[in-house]
């Protein structure tokens, strides 16, 4: 599941302790005992918030692509360290990994366009060390749970050093309202809802059914979910096709205002909706998007890799791609 998953929502903490989920390819780790993430240079919002905090946690209910016919639900809680010490390594990494797993994403570009997006294959990975696993059979969680929790005294390596001077600003102004991004989701399939535990690390759990009500929405968890405490929460909606070329999600904050013992209704109280990572549509329209993005971000590729005293990275393509 872990290897062969197209997305995870990957759940960080902002320094107010609010968590953040966001869909992101995860990767096994270099030695086999991380599942890692990346986030791109030139928005590094998400290691930030795990080099700040490194609880985070990891929830994979979402098979689509996988190959996987009956995919568990997985969620993992551990901590972050976080790797941008060496962006050229990094960018290596991204590349070829990226390339060999999601191969239908790059299919028919040139290799001088892919050389010339830096601004986006340029990364900061993520490295998260399991300390805690459940998994359920299925998505309604209508099973009890079974766990594995790392040995006594399980550590994670430390995060290389902070850069120096200010992290960037947001880069895409976010919806209009929190409304407008719900009824624009509505039709998008994976619905997650990620809380805070009660030892401060974001819990994520697939959603069975999300209604829209006046001031949020009404979630109904599988009863076999641990405890859920009112508090700070965040409701994820996305979807991509089985062949992986784009994916269209929405982020949206607020509370859960009512606790949940064991499974069953929760009331989400909604705040406002986050800006998105979206590529949706047919071929033309995806890569419109695509280069939109990158005319607002390349300008601060060389000064994210300035912030680490290192040189731009450069695109090295694999022979064949």
């Amino acid at each position: 599941m872990f290897e062969r998953s197209v997305t995870a929502e990957y759940a960080s903490l902002t320094r107010t302790g609010r968590p953040i989920a966001v869909p992101t390819t995860p990767y096994l780790g270099v030695d086999g005992q991380t599942i890692d993430v990346s986030t791109g240079l030139t928005y590094p919002a998400k290691a930030e918030r795990a080099r700040r905090d490194p609880r985070v946690c990891l929830l994979f209910a979402d098979p689509v692509g996988s190959g996987l016919a009956e995919a568990p639900v997985v969620l993992v809680q551990g901590l972050a360290t976080v790797r941008d010490s060496d962006l050229q390594a990094n960018t290596d990494r991204y590349v070829r990994l990226s390339m060999e797993k999601l191969p239908d994403a790059t299919k028919g570009q040139p290799r001088f366009a892919l050389r010339r997006l830096a601004w986006y294959y340029a990364r900061i990975w993520i490295e998260v060390t399991p300390l805690h696993v459940r998994w359920w059979s299925r998505r309604d969680l209508d099973e009890p749970v079974r766990t594995w929790n790392a040995p006594e005294g399980t550590a994670a390596p430390l995060s290389d050093p902070a850069p120096s001077g200010k992290q960037p600003g947001a880069w895409i102004a976010p919806p209009a309202s929190w409304r407008q991004a719900a009824q624009e989701a509505a039709r998008l399939s994976t619905h997650d809802l990620t809380v805070v535990d009660a030892n401060g690390f974001p819990l994520s759990l697939p959603v069975l059914r999300t209604d829209l009500v006046d001031d949020g929405f009404r979630l109904v968890i599988g009863k076999g979910a641990p405890p859920l405490s009112s508090g700070p929460a965040c409701l994820t909606l996305h979807a991509h096709a089985e062949i992986f070329t784009g994916q269209e999600n929405r982020t949206i904050i607020g509370t859960v205002e009512e606790s949940v013992q064991g499974g069953g209704e929760v009331r989400f109280r909604a705040e406002r909706a986050l800006a998105d990572w979206s590529l949706a549509g047919g071929r033309p329209r995806m890569a419109l998007s695509f280069l939109n993005k990158g005319r607002r971000l390349a300008p601060r590729l060389a000064v994210e890799a300035q912030r680490r005293f290192q040189a731009v990275p450069t695109v090295r393509l694999p022979d064949r791609i």
